[in-house]
């Protein structure tokens, strides 16, 4: 199972890296709604299909049972991740593609902040010089393209957009969690259906009543927005497998290896280029993670 889980995160973090890099480019003609909408638009599809696969593959007799607080966490969990995705977005339109994943990355560390003050979980004096470390690499990050003054703007997108997706992961295990008596990958696939179409339901719901026009222009560039949403299922189908079988933060930290993705996408994908800082500041993100979780 220990391999199962490192293989997972290793998917995951490499097919977010390129949900990530399209929905970049769909950035450009489409809105901060749609292009967070493009993350779910097909992905119901694929889930209810690998679902059904693995109930062929691997028939299970217990029923499965939603509880009140499965549904809490899907809900809470499903609105965290719509207004992660929509700041990312805005981090990109401020910063070039590899620092708007680095500092969305600061969700490890803020992940490790909200177990210690509200999960009751310990961080030892070494976690707490991870935290600092990671501190220093969103600073270095959130610098202006001129780098010569702190951003508060992109600093604030950043450091939001991380603390969504920490909140995000933990709500996800912790309904995982709730459909105990099934298998790890029954609960994350389950997991996995509810909270996607949830996601997509309310988006389009939002987007037909209060912007029409941005469903229209997601339709002028379906390819693209189809390449979003099969990846951001594969991106989920690993990261809630993974995470019903290990912690978020080990996960998350195996899965700071997106950033040595993103880098490579930036450089050979969108031909851009970083300053030294940028490469530090991404580098003590990657160590900065590893710390706390050593801790």
């Amino acid at each position: 199972m220990t391999f199962t889980w490192i293989l997972f995160t290793l998917m995951a973090a490499f097919m977010q890296a390129w949900r990530n890099a399209f929905q970049k480019q769909l950035s450009t003609t489409v809105d901060v709604y749609g292009t967070t909408l493009a993350r779910f638009l097909f992905a119901p599809i694929f889930a209810f299909g690998y679902l059904a696969f693995l109930y062929n593959q691997q028939p299970v007799t217990s029923e499965v049972s939603f509880t009140h607080k499965f549904w809490f966490y899907v809900v809470i969990a499903g609105v965290s991740q719509i207004y992660a995705t929509a700041l990312m977005v805005k981090l990109f339109q401020q910063k070039n593609y590899a620092i708007g994943v680095g500092l969305a990355k600061s969700e490890a560390i803020l992940a490790a902040l909200v177990g210690v003050l509200f999960l009751q979980e310990h961080l030892t004096a070494w976690g707490w010089v991870g935290v600092s470390i990671g501190a220093v690499a969103v600073f270095l990050l959130s610098k202006g393209r001129q780098h010569t003054e702190l951003s508060i703007k992109t600093l604030m997108i950043g450091l939001g957009s991380g603390l969504c997706f920490a909140i995000t992961s933990l709500l996800v295990r912790e309904a995982s969690l709730e459909l105990g008596m099934l298998p790890f990958l029954h609960r994350a696939a389950w997991v996995l259906c509810s909270l996607i179409s949830f996601q997509c339901i309310i988006m389009l719901i939002y987007l037909g009543i209060f912007s029409r026009q941005t469903l229209y222009k997601m339709w002028q560039r379906l390819g693209l927005t189809f390449k979003v949403s099969v990846c951001s299922f594969l991106a989920s189908l690993g990261w809630f497998s993974a995470m019903s079988m290990q912690s978020v933060a080990i996960v998350k930290t195996l899965g700071q290896i997106e950033i040595l993705f993103s880098l490579l996408i930036s450089a050979f994908f969108f031909k851009e280029k970083l300053a030294r800082t940028d490469h530090l500041g991404l580098w003590l993100v990657i160590v900065a993670a590893i710390m706390v979780i050593w801790a």
